[in-house]
């Protein structure tokens, strides 16, 4: 089991690199050209710049079993149906049961704003978001040792 960050604008990628350090876990990070990551852990694999390219890295490199971070629905998606775990940034696990809603909601968002409407805003992250994303990180982590 590895552990896959959707890296380009993942706010947790320190409590991940930590706790993998702890649990001696492989992290890989994936991004973009228009980022700039170094790390002297994780390995950082930077993919050309265009539509989706780091996305579609990562699910190519996804294998079941493999915990996946990312605040994509759609990387959620295709992971999920790789057999992966996965799950945002602020601690929300995605699965079989939220996916569908998730994917629904933003596919809606997506039709609003093209014809022009407004959407609310992302909240600022809070200290309680990292609190919730390490505690179903390590939930997740500790699975994978069962």
């Amino acid at each position: 089991m590895k552990v896959i960050v959707d890296a380009d604008a993942c706010p947790v990628k320190e409590i991940i690199v930590r706790i993998c350090k702890e649990y001696n876990k492989e992290v890989i990070m994936v991004i973009d050209t228009s980022h700039i990551l170094k790390s002297d852990y994780a390995k950082v694999i930077t993919v050309d710049k265009g539509a989706d390219s780091a996305d579609i890295y990562l699910i190519n490199l996804a294998l079941r079993g493999d915990l996946i971070v990312t605040q994509d629905y759609g990387v959620a998606a295709m992971a999920l149906g790789k057999g992966c775990m996965c799950l945002n940034q602020n601690g929300m696990i995605y699965n079989e049961g939220n996916i569908d809603s998730l994917l629904l909601s933003r596919h809606i968002g997506k039709k609003i704003r093209r014809s022009g409407g407004k959407i609310n805003s992302v909240p600022k992250r809070t200290k309680e978001d990292d609190a919730n994303f390490e505690k179903a990180f390590l939930e997740l982590i500790k699975k994978t040792l069962a």
